[in-house]
């Protein structure tokens, strides 16, 4: 067992916390980035891991990497791991704002692999956060327990881990080998793939109308040879994003302030407009590919994949299959006249994003810490009361506070800053406090 004191954790080596990893390093204060550490649970860094397809690209201009809107002249830019790299030349040549995003993955591991004094650890989970209290119940930090059995004592603790997957109830019967969500989908797919029938392809259905779901959909014709996938959406059609120039300044940096200053209505309305944005769409050259995909399919006389529009999936079970052996029995509404027909397949892929609500983690420390509600500040830091000297930043999930932008990339390297910031400023007027070692004992497990 090791006992690790830092000054601030971050959980999780998402493109969140390599970007404030980065601001720290680069922020001027002495010792603040050395007594800093990143903990990831996985062996490595991989931007959206499950999902890293060979032809997905990102949506967001490289530009938007996780330094050069807060500092254009850092080394760790994007442009820089090209050059670095000897891919430069290449990338430039093919004309695109819009890198694959197996690149953008090879990007962050490689800025957290540049990391001169802010630590990356690989393999730990946080497994128990606790705070570390005063005795008139100021919260002065947290005790970590991680998964290896190491304890982590740091005075402020930055969540970036993104938010918890969401699989619709009507699922929840199902045995856990026939429901895959996209988050699980490049590690689970061998596996469900194996649930065909003798002598017969994979049959998929894939539930969901966004970019996830329909990755799967296309990449499902590659790891179920044979299958002819079936797609479930609620909305009448698939629908490409609002790209327009002018929606897209409301992803502006910028755009943070005037989003966090408007009336809490006003927010809602906004969100509501900015829905298509990044909720429930496509982006418009993959919309073209996949509709250019079943066009063969039908010229050619394959097998048809599927795309069913107006459908709601109303029950779900494991039955015996006529010809032996089981299969997932899916109920499926129409809903344009109610009717309900049955669906039979080997596999559902659910595509249905995250649950919108405060991920587990944060809310079993909100209890631990009596919030009665999550109250996060322009610079993402909950509100502990005034007196507080530990702090809690969260990254990726303030939407209702901080726009539709903040679980995306293209604010992190000015969030960076603005946490970067606040800790600085925080730490040079409040210096540790010497109760912190003694306190923190409460909270390590004997």
């Amino acid at each position: 067992m090791s006992v690790h004191d830092v000054d601030v954790l971050m959980i999780g080596a998402g493109p969140a916390n390599l970007a404030l990893a980065v601001a720290l390093e680069e922020c001027g204060v002495p010792g603040l980035a050395a007594s800093s550490m990143i903990i990831e649970q996985h062996q490595d860094v991989k931007w959206q891991r499950n999902l890293l397809l060979s032809w997905t690209r990102s949506q967001v201009s490289y530009l938007k990497d996780l330094v050069t809107l807060r500092n254009p002249r850092s080394r760790f830019s994007f442009l820089n791991f090209l050059h670095e790299r000897g891919e430069l030349d290449e990338f430039v040549n093919l004309g695109t704002f819009h890198p694959y995003r197996w690149q953008l993955s090879a990007y962050q591991q490689w800025v957290a692999d540049s990391l001169e004094r802010v630590r990356v650890r690989y393999g730990r989970r946080a497994e128990q956060i606790l705070p570390v209290r005063a005795d008139d119940g100021t919260v002065l930090g947290y005790g970590v327990t991680l998964t290896d059995g190491d304890y982590v004592f740091c005075r402020d603790l930055v969540f970036g881990a993104g938010r918890d997957a969401y699989v619709p109830g009507v699922f929840g019967a199902l045995p856990t080998e026939r429901v895959v969500h996209s988050s699980q989908y490049g590690s689970r797919v061998p596996a469900a793939v194996d649930l065909a029938r003798p002598g017969r392809p994979l049959r998929p259905v894939v539930v969901g109308g966004a970019q996830s779901a329909a990755e799967m959909f296309m990449a499902l014709h590659e790891h179920a040879p044979g299958s002819s996938p079936t797609m479930l959406l609620r909305s009448i059609a698939l629908k490409n994003y609002q790209t327009s120039k002018f929606v897209n300044e409301l992803f502006f940096p910028s755009f943070v302030d005037e989003f966090f200053a408007m009336p809490e209505q006003v927010r809602a309305q906004v969100l509501r407009e900015m829905h298509l944005t990044n909720y429930a769409g496509l982006a418009e050259p993959f919309l073209d590919e996949l509709y250019t995909m079943i066009y063969r399919q039908k010229m050619l006389g394959q097998p048809v994949s599927t795309v069913r529009g107006l459908t709601e999936v109303v029950g779900a079970r494991v039955e015996a299959a006529p010809d032996g052996g089981e299969e997932v029995v899916l109920d499926v509404r129409d809903l344009r006249d109610g009717s309900v027909e049955q669906v039979r397949c080997d596999a559902v892929f659910v595509g249905t994003g995250y649950d919108p609500q405060m991920p587990a983690m944060v809310r079993r420390l909100a209890d631990a810490m009596d919030l009665p509600k999550i109250v996060v500040d322009r610079n993402y830091r909950v509100d502990l009361g005034a007196h507080a000297r530990g702090a809690l930043y969260l990254q990726g999930v303030n939407e209702d506070t901080h726009g539709i932008s903040d679980s995306l990339i293209s604010v992190l390297a000015q969030r960076s800053a603005d946490i970067a910031g606040d800790i600085a400023d925080r730490h040079a007027e409040e210096p540790a406090d010497d109760a912190v070692p003694a306190t923190r004992a409460a909270v390590m497990p004997a």
